[in-house]
């Protein structure tokens, strides 16, 4: 089997590395993209994310899809509510139509990146297995099925479990004590009556120390919730999540809230997904090395705050304006992007942090609702 060579390939097609290939697209320059995925439409994509002004609209202003952007966003969503275990409304903000953090639904937004490349960029069902540097800045992939390409520069946008990290660091994502439960319910208006009344028209925050319910009405009809424990690893491990017994394990911790808010956890009408929550150190970086770097989770991977998804796309995007910048010196086009990157993302880690403890930390929901309350636009709770 022939090794193909591509000058630039981009290993994962999140939202990252399509942001990536984008712009290096407008730019005339092109990538390849490889992605595990058989096809587009594999897998869900996940929920509703809030996107940015200061990064993820920058960042699909810089793609040219600022006008396919705004035809997804789910007008009316950027309301938040807080409610306590007992359903007792403590804080309500509804949408101020100001547009700040619109909210679209993950698989529309890398829908609209998709479509805005080139057919054949990604190149679909391509697990990576190994890569071996070959000096000069070239490495090679090797994919399941036994192919391998070679790469002039090789980009890791390939998520918390990277492949491509081990190139230039060896830093692995460690297991913070929280797990997200994500669960869903459909025709909420006529099925789940009472939940969706309680969880409102965009975000619903319900929190005590430790444990919490958050849920978000996404287009559809549809409530996507994720049921938030700071449990062990042994804790999590103990239960069999393909298990319809998974559901009333999950639910006795939540004994004694509000029906219209467990309902959520019972009521589910997917098997539930427990999605442990993983981070790498904080500030993590590492050395140039040529020929490859990193980008979103791959790079800066920490709690949920509402930034990650931003953060890779903004990441995709200063890294192909680097790149332009120099199309005939890689290595500048590298050192410039990491100069930037590192500094950037170390101040969101300490951001995600305090969000996760506003969560489920000793104030909670109180210290959400200050939160809130300060900047009622200014976070989003952890999801995104």
């Amino acid at each position: 089997m022939n090794t193909r060579h591509h000058s630039i390939a981009i290993v994962g097609a999140g939202l990252g590395g399509l942001t990536l290939a984008r712009i290096l697209h407008v730019h005339g320059i092109p990538a390849t993209v490889y992605e595990a995925d058989p096809s587009a439409e594999s897998r869900a994509q996940g929920g509703q994310l809030d996107i940015h002004e200061g990064d993820g609209q920058r960042a699909l202003e810089d793609a040219g899809l600022t006008d396919a952007f705004r035809a997804i966003i789910h007008e009316g969503a950027e309301a938040s509510r807080v409610l306590d275990q007992h359903g007792k409304l403590l804080f309500d903000a509804p949408d101020d139509g100001m547009a700040r953090r619109p909210e679209v639904l993950r698989g529309d937004l890398r829908r609209i990146l998709l479509d805005s490349l080139p057919d054949q960029t990604v190149q679909w069902g391509y697990k990576v297995t190994g890569v071996q540097p070959l000096g000069g800045g070239r490495h090679e992939l090797t994919f399941a099925d036994g192919s391998t390409v070679t790469s002039s520069l090789l980009v890791g946008a390939d998520g918390a479990w990277s492949k491509i990290r081990p190139l230039l660091s060896n830093a692995e994502p460690e297991y913070i004590g929280t797990t997200f439960i994500e669960t869903y319910l459909y025709d909420v208006d006529e099925r789940h009556t009472a939940t969706a009344d309680a969880v409102g028209v965009g975000a619903m925050y319900a929190l005590t120390p430790g444990r919490g319910i958050i849920a978000h009405r996404e287009t559809g009809n549809i409530l996507h919730a994720y049921v938030e424990l700071n449990r062990s690893a042994e804790w999590i491990a103990g239960i069999d999540f393909t298990d319809a017994a998974a559901t009333a394990r999950v639910a006795a911790e939540f004994e004694g809230w509000a029906p219209e808010l467990t309902a959520l956890i019972t009521d589910g009408e997917t098997a539930p997904v427990a999605r442990m929550i993983h981070t790498l150190p904080d500030g993590h970086r590492w050395d140039r090395v040529p020929g490859v770097t990193l980008l979103g989770d791959a790079a800066h991977l920490m709690p949920p705050s509402g930034d990650g998804a931003n953060l890779a796309m903004f990441d995709g995007a200063e890294l192909a304006k680097a790149i332009a910048a120099h199309p005939d010196d890689i290595e500048a086009a590298l050192t410039a992007y990491e100069q930037a990157l590192f500094p950037r993302s170390e101040s969101f880690y300490a951001d995600a942090h305090e969000i996760l403890d506003l969560c489920l930390g000793d104030r909670a929901p109180f210290g959400l609702i200050d939160l809130f309350n300060s900047d009622p636009q200014g976070q989003d709770g952890g999801q995104g």
